[in-house]
């Protein structure tokens, strides 16, 4: 039962999840000057390109992919992937991830903050801190060890 609650309350869907894998592909093909075609990232990471097209317009409203249009044309990472930090691909996609039950303004009680409201507060800090520093490179260094960059199949599985 517990699970079931904290799920309804941190706000993080398929959307979140797939954005950072979407992301995390790019990342991979950032040396290269060319652009990645939607419909291939949306292939190698299984995942609907109609979705992949919203998500790709959300990223690139909030300034972290850069469009080009034409035969070469696509997307790719508007910087590095070293400077580009997964609490941003997450704002850019989802509805602010909260715990408390107020928003974080205190009224969970009838006006008034709940005996827990520290505690969710700080889990929402916490969450908000480690996604902000953690980059795209973080990751994919993280997973991948020398032998492997040569050969990554990124899966959006969560």
């Amino acid at each position: 039962m517990r699970a079931i609650y904290y799920k309804k309350l941190m706000n993080l869907t398929t959307r979140g999840k797939y954005a950072v894998t979407a992301a995390l592909d790019l990342a991979l093909n950032e040396k290269k000057a060319s652009f990645s075609k939607l419909s291939d990232v949306a292939e190698r990471q299984s995942i609907p390109a109609p979705y992949l097209e919203q998500i790709f317009n959300y990223l690139r409203r909030a300034n972290i992919l850069v469009a080009s249009r034409g035969p070469k044309g696509g997307f790719k990472l508007s910087r590095s992937s070293e400077d580009i930090m997964i609490g941003e691909i997450i704002n850019a996609v989802e509805k602010r991830m909260d715990a408390t039950q107020c928003l974080g303004e205190g009224t969970c009680r009838a006006g008034s903050k709940c005996m827990a409201h520290n505690l969710w507060s700080e889990l929402n800090d916490n969450i908000n801190s480690f996604l902000m520093n953690k980059s795209l490179k973080e990751v994919l260094n993280s997973r991948l060890n020398d032998s492997e960059k040569n050969n990554i199949s990124l899966i959006a599985t969560g």
